[in-house]
């Protein structure tokens, strides 16, 4: 039978890079971002499934979502569906193993994949950092 080792880092070892860096940040707010992306989907829904109470069921529902706070919530799902959609593309790619490399002989000096990785999640969180911004743009200037 197999021993149960006690988990003595709790929501620190879930969150913690420890010593994959970067690459372990990512994962948890990859994570972090799908959870929050499913709340707003599940709130979505019920708001939209208001409309069956009618007009002022509509309307007062409508009010209360238009609040500042409210703005500033469906700002952090654009933030949060941009990370999460590029940071997922790149994740299918790693995945797949385009961006890893062939095995080679371990020979010195070492290669590891996560130096592979580097470059690529450079670019990857700059694109997501793009769409941030053009949705913060679009969010706060154009929508009005």
């Amino acid at each position: 039978m197999q021993q149960r080792l006690k988990n003595r880092l709790g929501i620190l070892g879930w969150l913690g890079g420890g010593r994959y860096g970067m690459d372990r940040y990512a994962y948890a707010l990859h994570r972090i971002t799908g959870l929050g992306i499913l709340a707003y989907f599940i709130m979505h829904i019920f708001v939209t499934g208001q409309r069956i109470g009618g007009v002022e069921k509509w309307d007062s529902t409508m009010a209360l979502f238009g609040s500042p706070v409210f703005k500033v919530g469906e700002f952090l799902v654009v933030l949060a569906f941009a990370f999460h959609a590029v940071n997922g593309i790149r994740l299918i790619f790693v995945e797949l193993g385009w961006w890893i490399g062939k095995p080679g002989v371990p020979s010195f000096p070492y290669s590891y994949s996560t130096l592979r990785h580097k470059p690529v999640f450079v670019v990857v969180m700059v694109i997501a950092a793009v769409l941030m911004i053009v949705g913060g743009v679009d969010f706060y200037f154009v929508m009005k």
